[in-house]
């Protein structure tokens, strides 16, 4: 039952508060003449009958119809509502379900109304009294506890709306919150991105350009490859930096995305064309990998073989990828002492965002000095895994 109701409830939600307003307006407004509901009437001050009449009827309306204001004119709506509900009672005109407007425009004026709501309240608290008193006179037979039962009926009702009034702010300050925290993330995500980018083929860029310098005179055939190397390496960066500023302008991608610009083996082809010695070993079975924990794998090589070229430029380095059926193991290290190049300053997020990747992922990063005074970076990624 409730499934079938469950589009019902979601098509009202979409439609324009006016148009809800207007419907429950007029709802309230057929109800009175429907003789079904008169059991359901609302009855204050037990006066001696009155027939109902056209001024009767207007008065009725006068209840229900203000209602298609309950949102945009909240206190206007209770105004007119209070009003005519106050004469149809004092007159002694029969028990009618339009009565029910006077508790919902009280609860529209909790809900939302903006401003002057405490001068409101004690306005609204007057005009109680004021009416308790008018059906005194008239020979009402409630007691004093009678109106007051009714009174904090009327208060829950406004207080009702009040607190969705809060409910409702406070919802869309955590709606505004998660916002901001996922702008943040996906920030964060895309300096990483940038940083690994840059680094790693302007360092490649830089060394090989280095290189060049030294070949001018000795050996021009290797000037000329290390050119077209260098070239290579600019158009490879060219184009990560498009997809990243595609992403800049909200193009509805994600940073997280399948490495298809490269593999673990482009990168260390990459790092021997700028003259760094790396021998690659892959074991295990190839598996499927989620799109996040396969470019993690690409991260952690790039960044790995980055640092091997800024602070260890000619020293073996040895890459290792084992794939598990769980999880895949990645370790880099260098041997030697390492040494920074000149002109090679450090960014200070390379590892450190890389050790948050990795962790977002479930896995484990860690990278330390070795015994030989090499350096080591070793990372674990379950193979399920994705943001």
């Amino acid at each position: 039952m409730l499934e079938r109701l469950r589009p019902l409830a979601d098509r009202w939600r979409a439609w324009n508060t006016d148009v809800k307003d207007g419907l429950l307006a007029l709802l309230i407004a057929v109800l009175p003449f429907v003789p079904a509901f008169d059991p359901a009437g609302v009855e204050f001050g037990d006066l001696p009958r009155h027939r109902l009449d056209a001024f009767g009827v207007v008065l009725l309306l006068a209840q229900t119809l203000p209602l298609v204001l309950r949102t945009r004119l909240p206190a206007v709506c209770l105004a007119v509502v209070a009003v005519a509900f106050s004469v149809y009672q004092a007159v002694g005109y029969p028990s009618s379900i339009a009565g029910v407007g006077l508790y919902l425009a009280l609860y529209a004026v909790g809900a939302h109304q903006p401003r002057m709501r405490g001068v409101l309240a004690l306005a609204a608290t007057g005009a109680y009294v004021v009416l308790a008193v008018v059906l005194h006179v008239l020979g009402s037979p409630q007691e004093l506890v009678d109106f007051a039962v009714l009174y904090l009926v009327l208060a829950v009702l406004w207080l009702a709306g009040w607190r969705m009034r809060r409910w409702r702010a406070q919802e869309a300050e955590r709606r505004r919150l998660t916002a901001e925290l996922a702008t943040a993330a996906e920030r964060s995500r895309i300096a990483r991105e940038l940083h690994d980018v840059v680094t790693h083929h302007v360092t490649a860029m830089v060394v090989q350009a280095d290189a060049a310098q030294f070949q001018l005179d000795t050996a021009p055939d290797r000037v000329v490859e290390g050119l077209v190397s260098i070239s290579g390496t600019g158009r490879r960066a060219m184009t990560e930096l498009r997809y990243l500023l595609g992403v800049l302008e909200a193009t509805g991608e994600s940073t997280t995305r399948k490495a298809s610009l490269g593999s673990p083996q482009d990168l260390v082809e990459q790092a021997r064309q700028s003259g760094q010695p790396v021998e690659l070993t892959e074991s295990g079975d190839p598996r499927p990998m989620a799109v996040g924990v396969e470019l993690a794998v690409y991260r952690v090589v790039q960044e790995s073989l980055t640092n091997a070229l800024k602070y260890a430029h000619g020293k073996p380095t040895a890459v290792r990828v084992d794939r598990g059926a769980e999880w895949v193991g990645i370790e880099v290290t260098t041997a030697g002492p390492a040494t920074a190049g000149p002109g090679l300053p450090s960014g200070g997020r390379g590892l450190s965002g890389l050790r948050e990747r990795v962790t977002l992922l479930g896995g484990e990063l860690t990278a330390a000095g070795q015994p030989d005074g090499g350096f080591g970076v070793r990372a674990r990624i379950p193979l399920g895994s994705d943001t």
